[in-house]
Parts: structure tokens; sequence; C-alpha cells
């Protein structure tokens, strides 16, 4: 089992910029890829980015390219999530997921994820 925790949500003005964690523990070698997916109120969850541990290849929604930047830190077991540019649309509860699967496309499907943190509320203010 893995387990993730995010940290880093909060409340920002729009234009700013906030930077979220995500600490995974436990069998972490089963993880090979870490994602961020988002839930505003009344939506469905949309994908929002995602990285190999390595950090050799990440993905992209296009509403979050050139704002928002994923990473990794294999030391430390950890993923991030750079956010810039923040807009009052991407106020959401934000989780991060992991998963040992790599089909050889673009890992946008949640239900492709074997494990997903509590979430954390990011609030954009206009």
């Amino acid at each position: 089992q893995v387990q993730l925790v995010e940290s880093g949500g909060g409340l920002v003005q729009a234009g700013g910029s906030l930077r979220l964690s995500c600490a995974a523990s436990g069998r972490t070698s089963s993880t090979y890829i870490m994602g961020w997916f988002r839930q505003a109120p009344g939506k469905n969850r949309e994908f929002v980015a995602a990285t190999t541990w390595s950090g050799g290849i990440t993905w992209y929604a296009d509403s979050v390219k050139g704002r928002f930047t994923i990473s990794s830190d294999n030391a430390k077991n950890t993923a991030y999530l750079q956010m810039n540019s923040l807009k009052p649309e991407d106020t959401a509860v934000y989780y991060c997921a992991g998963r040992g699967t790599y089909f050889g496309r673009a890992p946008t499907e949640g239900a492709e994820y074997d494990y997903w943190g509590q979430g954390t509320q990011v609030t954009v203010s206009s």
C-alpha cells in the first residue's frame, strides 16, 4: 500500500502562486507515475498534470499548460505542483494520485490510478 498526503493548498488572489506537495510513504516502489487531479464544486474530477517519478516525462491539461509545473523528488518521495498565474477557475480540491502502470499514452484517466490522497483546497479569489 501507498499513502499520499497533500499539503500547500490555501487562499490566493488571482495572478498569485501556490505550490502543492504530495508526500508518499509505504510501498512507493509500486508507483511509476504521480498525477494531480482537481474537482470543483458541481463538476467532475479532471486531470491536471502527471509525471514519472524520474521526472523524465510530464503531461499537462491544456488549461494549465504554461502556468503549472509538475515535478518530483525521488529522494524525498514527494511530488510537487507549482501553480503560477492562478485564475478563479482554478479553484478546486486538488488530489494527488499514484499509479504503477503506464500504457504508453497520457495518464489522464483517474480510474487508472491506484492510490489517492485526501485532497487539499485551493481557492483563487478575483
